[in-house]
């Protein structure tokens, strides 16, 4: 979706990726190496006038390394970050962004004085490699604590508070190098087993205050690491206030609407900040919505027929595997209502 929105700029690419038939492999060059191969490294770097990632699995070390030699964007820093939940804590507290409660668990023995901390009902979250609801177990009361740690793997963690949020938000930006930002407006997310199946946009009853508060929350993380490109937040909505729970340092899963339903893709602004080029105009075209196609694909043409923009990965379907998206434009909340109510019934249907 990178390559598909930088073509039209004139941009050509190559991709680096462990798999030996990746999705981008179908629009660009592609190089198969694990991403901490220092030697495929230095040569896939060659012509290389900027570097970038679409997923915050890659070794903030190999990224680092390419930095030494071709501009890195965003930084190695924040990914770096967006790979430890406590980094990623920790920054929000460090930038007065709220976060729910959160304590650090290193090894057993530390999992009762942290349940102590912050309480039951709460969830253990494993610090790194966790993401659509992975590395995570719920701890409803306190027989649970017992094995939890060594339930999920024995690796570092933190307990956070769990919350009981009136919904799930997020917001995409992108900055360029010269400071400017481009907020997409915040989108209301919604999750079925820790994956993301539905964002509408522009988030329903959405405030000014709750749009400020967003805006507030991305650009004190985009200015702290002197931004480039595409970041999202993940947010938690309780009685009026925001709370951080993730960053993204990436095009992001509920920006995906944006290339059918903004005036500028998330796609094309995360090339043009770390190009730094102009930002385009983040503005939603009326309403629109993402339905993410989650282990197997509909029908294509009763998709199309519901007024559905596709977009297939090109991956092979198993269970939980995002294959997909489909997005949907409309004039009015209700018409786009009817719309998602059509996507969704076909999605079902496939899945049965």
């Amino acid at each position: 979706m990178l390559a598909l929105a930088g073509y039209p700029l004139g941009l050509t690419f190559r991709v680096l990726d462990p798999s030996v038939d990746p999705p981008a492999g179908d629009v660009a060059p592609s190089v198969t190496s694990p991403f901490d191969d220092l030697i495929a490294l230095d040569g896939f770097l060659e012509g290389c006038e900027v570097v970038t990632y679409e997923f915050e699995q890659v070794p903030a070390a190999s990224a680092r390394r390419i930095a030494q030699r071709v501009p890195v964007h965003p930084s190695p820093d924040i990914l770096e970050v967006a790979q430890d939940r406590l980094a990623e804590k920790e920054l929000f507290l460090s930038l007065d962004i709220p976060t729910p409660r959160f304590a650090r668990v290193d090894d057993h023995s530390m999992v009762t004085g942290a349940v102590a901390e912050i309480g039951i009902p709460s969830i253990l979250k494993t610090r790194g490699g966790g993401y659509d609801g992975k590395g995570q177990l719920r701890l409803t009361d306190h027989s649970g604590k017992d094995h939890a740690w060594e339930n999920l793997g024995g690796a570092p963690c933190i307990l956070e508070e769990l919350i009981d949020f009136d919904r799930e938000l997020s917001i995409v930006a992108a900055r360029t190098a010269d400071g400017s930002i481009a907020f997409y407006p915040p989108v209301e997310n919604h999750h079925t087993g820790g994956i993301l199946r539905l964002s509408v946009a522009p988030a329903p009853d959405l405030t000014q205050d709750l749009v400020d508060q967003a805006e507030h929350h991305a650009r004190r993380v985009l200015e702290r690491y002197d931004y480039q490109g595409v970041l999202a937040i993940e947010l938690f909505e309780k009685d009026g206030v925001l709370f951080g729970s993730e960053i993204a340092p990436r095009v992001h899963n509920s920006g995906h609407w944006t290339i059918d339903g903004a005036e500028t893709s998330q796609f094309e602004n995360h090339l043009r900040g770390i190009l730094g080029k102009p930002l385009g105009d983040p503005s939603v075209r009326g309403h629109a919505a993402m339905v993410n196609l989650i282990g197997a694909t509909p029908d294509l043409d009763a998709m199309l027929a519901a007024g559905g923009h596709v977009h297939l990965y090109g991956k092979e379907a198993r269970s939980g595997r995002k294959l997909g998206h489909v997005n949907l434009r409309a004039g009015s909340a209700d018409e786009l209502e009817e719309g998602i109510g059509r996507i969704t019934a076909l999605v079902d249907q496939g899945r049965s």
